[in-house]
């Protein structure tokens, strides 16, 4: 094992967000050695607001919802659930309006409430994401309006309905 630097990206900027210091083997893939950089950011109070997490290796704590698109989608689509401007609205992690990435931590139960407390919403709804569908190709923009947020929402719900029911 040696110790090495891993340069965690933004994905919105593409600049370098944090550098991990990481112990492991020389020839560890990119998934291991980003997947160890999430623990020394988890250690090291980093940033993961908008890291690039995907192909991350995961913890085994980290909170998976099965058929993670679906799900938000389902959630957020119903009238009056999502508003992408709050977190949760008035603050309340159980109520029933939520942003998206307020959905994904609270579909995660407590484990998706404690993570979010340690992280932050959008940082702790990455991870989650990450870890619910590791083939995800980019984390979902936590920002976008309403109308943005569903539509992709529904076409990653499509994609995931597809996907399942081509595996059959």
């Amino acid at each position: 094992m040696a110790t090495e630097t891993f340069s965690v990206r933004n994905r919105w900027t593409n600049a370098v967000q944090f550098t991990a210091e990481i112990e492991c083997a020389p020839d560890a893939s990119v998934r291991v050695k980003l997947g160890l950089a999430v623990r020394w950011a988890r250690r090291n109070g980093a940033d993961l607001s908008g890291a690039v997490l995907r192909g991350a290796d995961l913890p085994d704590w980290m909170p998976r919802i099965e058929n993670i698109h679906q799900r938000v989608f389902a959630a957020a689509s119903a009238p009056g659930a999502l508003d992408m401007g709050v977190w949760h609205r008035a603050g309340n992690f159980c109520g029933t309006t939520h942003c998206r990435a307020g959905w994904v931590n609270h579909l995660a139960g407590d484990a998706g409430r404690v993570l979010e407390g340690v992280y932050g919403p959008a940082a702790a709804a990455a991870m989650i994401y990450a870890a619910s569908d590791p083939d995800l190709e980019r984390t979902p923009n936590f920002y976008a309006t309403n109308g943005d947020a569903l539509d992709d929402m529904k076409a990653l719900a499509e994609k995931e309905a597809a996907k399942a029911e081509a595996s059959k």
